[in-house]
């Protein structure tokens, strides 16, 4: 009796183990890595571009402040890695895939037009603005900032550079000056602009050659995270900044307290899909 119930269990386990062996080849029990921006909005951009190409779903209403809880469907068992959005470029290599702002793709010798696997779209939404401290908008030091920023020529150097990767959002490009300002008043002043290196920087050097026209200098400064320029314009530090969105402003607005506004969209920067140890998206469905 006792070697019938041995021959019975044994039978049962190796049904067992083939029933396991099927599953597993029928199913992908673990997906590729793909790393997405930490903070709030930037991290829903990357989630809608993921769900835009089919690969994840999130819940009903999810938008602009969507996360990786917001996720109702992951058929392909996607792994996320959150990152600052300034790193991504860098750990790269150690992911499948990393979900990367043009501005940073670029500093990293990355062409969004030819190296990205997938992009969203040019939304508005996502408009990289000029931003000031609330009170500071109608200042003649703003208004001839925006007129330079809103010129032709800054809007000319962006499509010649940026093939694509930077999409001017200027409708009505001026001559570079704003008539309500009192140029004169203004000559041998300072304006000065928390930027990110690329291409905020780069475009802001074009405005600062049509500023010195008007005896104007525009002081450029350099940061490379998403913190520190708010909070120097919010202090009085520096006049202005050109490195964000609005949905991203409206969030750091209300998560710190800070009274930054929007004066002007110059450009936008299409979100895209890197390969670092995949070359292809077809690794994600496997």
């Amino acid at each position: 009796m006792k070697k019938v119930i041995s021959i019975i269990l044994a039978a049962i386990l190796a049904v067992t183990a083939v029933i396991a062996l099927t599953a597993c080849g029928n199913k992908k029990t673990s997906g590729v890595t793909i790393a997405v921006p930490s903070d709030t909005t930037n991290e829903a951009r990357a989630l809608l571009l993921l769900q835009e190409q089919g690969y994840i779903k999130l819940k009903d209403g999810a938008g602009i402040t969507a996360t990786i809880a917001d996720i109702t469907e992951n058929p392909y068992n996607i792994n996320f890695k959150e990152a600052e959005a300034a790193q991504l470029a860098n750990i790269l290599q150690d992911v499948d895939y990393a979900i990367i702002n043009s501005n940073y793709a670029i500093a990293a010798k990355l062409n969004p037009a030819k190296d990205a696997l997938a992009k969203e779209g040019s939304s508005s939404a996502y408009s990289n603005i000029i931003a000031v401290k609330q009170g500071n908008e109608n200042t003649d030091k703003i208004k001839a900032l925006t007129a330079a920023l809103e010129s032709e020529e800054v809007a000319k150097y962006i499509a010649d550079t940026y093939d694509g990767a930077v999409v001017s959002t200027v409708d009505n490009p001026t001559d570079g000056y704003d008539s309500t300002v009192d140029y004169t008043a203004l000559a041998g002043t300072e304006i000065s602009v928390a930027a990110s290196p690329t291409p905020h920087a780069e475009i802001l050097a074009i405005a600062k050659d049509i500023l010195a026209k008007k005896d104007i200098t525009l002081k450029i400064i350099e940061y490379t995270d998403y913190v520190q320029p708010n909070k120097v314009v919010e202090s009085g530090e520096v006049d202005a900044n050109y490195f964000q969105h609005t949905p991203y402003l409206d969030d750091f607005n209300a998560q710190n307290g800070t009274h930054i506004v929007s004066v002007a969209a110059i450009h936008v920067e299409p979100l895209g899909i890197y390969g670092g140890k995949q070359t292809s998206l077809d690794a994600i469905k496997g």
